[in-house]
């Protein structure tokens, strides 16, 4: 069962942030764990993507030649022009971390997004839902974070101008004040944040 490791650790209700990826486990889980979430923040992610094709493609190519084959290309679309240019020692980490990911760890979650497809699950969800999307994000578009905030019965979506697929890396302050915003609207004490 999904909840297991949230049993074993003793966590009845939890506040769950995700971003890319960690934002369609959330998607997922909060549809599968209603009554566990108690409040939802999805950060440049998506729900379902247009083809699987190009996912099935990075999966296969990073089974063949390895994460670093694609790391700098894809590090490229996580950060508007701007940003790279004027944070290369940053851009290098990312690069560096993607490139050492285990291929076919990589490689599975490639398929996993192929497959995936959360909008169908996505009314159940009963957890205030803040949903967050880069302006400039070509991975997961504004559209995107559009599709995901009008499934979510009352969610709402913030776009953070200047900022593409990591606007939490690009763009802290602004991505920061929308979290701090939708959780300590729950009253979460100031020694957690």
């Amino acid at each position: 069962m999904a909840t297991s490791l949230l049993d074993r650790l003793g966590l009845d209700r939890f506040s769950y942030c995700g971003v890319s990826l960690g934002g369609m486990v959330g998607m997922w889980l909060a549809a599968q764990a209603p009554s566990r979430v108690d409040r939802l923040a999805l950060c440049c992610t998506s729900a379902r993507f247009d083809s699987p094709d190009p996912w099935r493609q990075r999966a296969d190519r990073v089974r063949r030649e390895g994460s670093g084959a694609i790391a700098a290309q894809l590090v490229a679309r996580w950060f508007t022009p701007p940003f790279v240019a004027g944070n290369p020692d940053a851009v290098r980490d990312f690069e560096d971390t993607l490139a050492g990911c285990t291929d076919e760890g990589y490689a599975a979650c490639c398929e996993a997004i192929a497959a995936m497809d959360l909008r169908p699950v996505l009314p159940t969800v009963t957890a205030p839902t803040a949903v967050i999307a880069g302006a400039m994000d070509p991975a997961t578009p504004p559209s995107h974070g559009k599709v995901i905030a009008d499934a979510i019965p009352g969610a709402r979506l913030h776009v953070v101008p200047d900022a593409a697929h990591l606007a939490n890396v690009e763009r802290p302050g602004p991505v920061t004040a929308i979290l701090i915003e939708h959780l300590v609207a729950k009253g979460i004490p100031d020694n957690v944040l």
